[in-house]
């Protein structure tokens, strides 16, 4: 299967899993409509305030780990190719993998500070 594919399908999975949050619930009748809405308005606002930064931790998460992976792989790959330069390569996968886990915890946080908004 195609890389695209998956990391399509992977996207298609994790909006298919929150989606169900996003349903509004429907009100029974219309004298009680008033009443059932404040009852279930609260807990449904709540899941919904937290749905969003949770999809984007998500996100945040999936692509950070996709780009280490990557970096990972090319650099095992280059220093079988080339065992002189071996501590080079690791030297700047480290890096890079290193300014990619700051920028994701920088998003991560970003994700969380949304919740009080």
């Amino acid at each position: 299967m195609n890389k695209a594919v998956r990391i399509f399908a992977l996207f298609v999975i994790a909006i298919l899993s929150v989606s169900p949050v996003f349903a509004a619930p429907e009100a029974e009748s219309a004298e009680g409509a008033g009443q059932a809405a404040q009852q279930e308005d609260a807990p449904a606002a709540g899941i919904s305030i937290l749905s969003a930064p949770a999809l984007g931790a998500g996100l945040v998460i999936l692509g950070a780990g996709f780009g280490i992976s990557r970096i990972g792989a090319a650099a095992v790959e280059s220093q079988a190719r080339q065992p002189e330069v071996a501590g080079a390569i690791q030297t700047a996968m480290i890096i890079a993998a290193a300014l990619i886990e700051g920028v994701t915890l920088f998003a991560l946080i970003v994700c969380m500070m949304s919740i009080g908004k």
